[in-house]
């Protein structure tokens, strides 16, 4: 009986249009694709889409700053984007965008059945207005002094002194953003989705083993509080889909960036005809469907986002994870401190999967912020990937090049050993799968560092000096040669482009899973390459600098 192939579709978070991708950014985009990549070695049939979230205040208002039309802006944005994140060796499918004709026709569909369902409904509500520019300002737009602690240029929505939220009038001295003048109410009918319809279903669905259990105790709060209706429109000026039927109201950008992740996938198969639109988004528990998100999105993505699908007749998610904060050397990332660093200043500094490596070192499957030390950064790629795995094959290699005529021999020295190492990828495995990518890390290094004990015991500069004892240290390097490949297996979905220099030097086929229960005997290597080099203390200063400066 054939074995039932795996299938899923991936996506990540969609960042936003208005500017440079940065290392928080791709945080969460590495821990996706290192399980993506997984995934795929698995021989699991695995989509990974994305795409950027085009809409809204902040790219209408950056684009008059730039005198450019708002979709130009989005355009350029999303092919740096692009660049970006096939520098950081993300293996995405496909890379939309939310101002796109597929999501503009999915985002009316959705809103219809709803409509038709009776769960929106209108009413008027006061607003902040900026009577000089002519427009609504969201919370983000106004600033003054918090009516508690009375803090100075706090934003409309909450205290970062004292944490206090409120509306945005009712700040003390408060201003636009935009002008600078006082806002005044101004009245005006929008659109709202009625949550409130589906917290039952929500309660059931986030009960259901779809969310990490911090998520669910989060969203228990929320529950014991009661559900809003959710505001889903804005007034022009706005940029983004116009409201069918009406002449000055858009959807909100936030019921159309999630929409954004079917709108991708859409536009994907339109150039891949194996796949099918019903079999991933209308029928439940035929293909897996997983979101990865960061936590300042968690209410969208655990709450609306499931209830809108399922209103309108969509699956909804099979899993969603949620990742915490990066900051860098302790402290939110800063360009005074040098350390909001975006993607295009690391790679003009670092290797992307030094990079890559550090964060796997990090991830787990909680909602923890992760620091980016950089004098531990240095040491664990010093130490970890020059020092202990790269190490193992720069020590082999030269014997099997040199005295072998490159090729392997017949049978390894101890292979038992190199039985233990294989059956550790089961371990090893199982904690890919669980996203514990730190446990997984330490285990493969706890290997490397027994690859090379058994190196430093063998000894075979100092065998191959001796005739008699040449072909034994053809099978001791044999077997090291293979230990190495073994742990370039299980950093695959980790170190992509180094695996890829591995499966060369080995004059292999890229590497899957399976392939860690098959031992390279009697075969024909290529002169060893170096794949790694150390980092100094330069180059780090270099690249903060470089951050300070920009």
């Amino acid at each position: 009986m054939q074995k039932k192939t795996r299938k899923m579709l991936v996506t990540y978070a969609l960042p936003y249009a208005n500017g440079s991708l940065h290392l928080g950014h791709l945080a969460g985009f590495i821990q996706t694709d290192i399980w993506v990549r997984f995934q795929k070695m698995r021989e699991v049939e695995c989509l990974f889409i994305c795409g950027c979230d085009g809409h809204g205040t902040p790219i209408m208002i950056q684009a008059e700053k730039l005198k450019l039309a708002p979709e130009k802006l989005v355009g350029q944005v999303r092919a740096e984007h692009q660049k970006d994140i096939k520098g950081f060796l993300i293996g995405l499918d496909n890379y939309h965008t939310t101002h796109s004709s597929e999501n503009q026709a999915l985002v009316n569909i959705i809103f219809q059945r709803h409509v038709e369902k009776g769960n929106i409904n209108k009413r008027v509500i006061k607003q902040a207005y900026d009577p000089e520019k002519k427009m609504f300002l969201p919370d983000r737009y106004i600033k003054g002094e918090c009516p508690r602690c009375q803090a100075q240029d706090q934003y409309g929505d909450n205290c970062e002194a004292c944490g206090a939220t409120y509306a945005p009038m009712e700040l003390k001295n408060p201003y636009s953003t935009l002008s600078g003048i006082k806002p005044i109410e101004k009245e005006s009918e929008h659109y709202f989705f009625k949550l409130q319809n589906y917290a039952a279903l929500l309660q059931e669905w986030t009960r259901e083993g779809h969310l990490q259990e911090q998520v669910t105790h989060k969203l228990d709060e929320w529950f014991q509080v009661g559900l809003q209706d959710w505001d889903i429109s804005r007034d022009a000026p706005y940029f983004g889909f116009k409201i069918p039927g009406e002449n000055d109201k858009y959807f909100y950008c936030w019921l159309d960036a999630p929409v954004g992740y079917i709108a991708s996938f859409q536009n994907y198969i339109s150039c891949h005809s194996e796949y099918h639109f019903s079999q991933y988004w209308e029928e439940k528990n035929k293909i897996e469907l997983y979101h990865f998100i960061g936590k300042d999105i968690l209410y969208f993505h655990t709450l609306f986002w499931p209830a809108v699908l399922s209103g309108a007749g969509f699956r909804t998610p099979t899993a969603i994870f949620c990742h915490g904060f990066l900051t860098i050397d302790g402290y939110k990332m800063s360009k005074s401190r040098g350390t909001f660093i975006k993607a295009q200043t690391y790679l003009s500094h670092l290797q992307p999967e030094y990079f890559r490596y550090y964060l796997a070192t990090k991830l787990n499957d909680q909602i923890e912020d992760m620091d980016v030390n950089f004098d531990d950064f240095m040491q664990r790629v010093n130490s970890d990937l020059v020092g202990k795995f790269v190490n193992i094959a720069s020590r082999c290699a030269s014997f099997i090049n040199k005295n072998f005529s490159n090729k392997l021999a017949k049978n390894m020295a101890k292979p038992e050993l190199y039985k233990a190492f294989s059956q550790e990828g089961d371990d090893i495995a199982k904690k890919y799968e669980k996203r514990d990518f730190n446990q997984a890390i330490r285990q493969i290094m706890a290997l490397a560092d027994r690859a090379n004990q058994y190196i430093d015991e063998r000894k075979p500069w100092s065998m191959i000096k001796d005739i008699q004892l040449q072909p034994e240290t053809h099978e001791v390097c044999t077997l090291g040669i293979n230990l190495f490949c073994l742990l370039a297996i299980y950093l695959k979905p980790v170190l992509p482009a180094i695996a890829e220099k591995v499966e060369a030097f080995l004059s292999v086929a890229p590497f899957k899973w399976a392939d860690k229960n098959k031992p390279l005997l009697n075969h024909t290597i290529q002169i060893f390459q170096p794949l790694a080099q150390r980092l100094e203390k330069t180059q780090i200063d270099a690249l903060k600098q470089a951050a300070q400066n920009e």
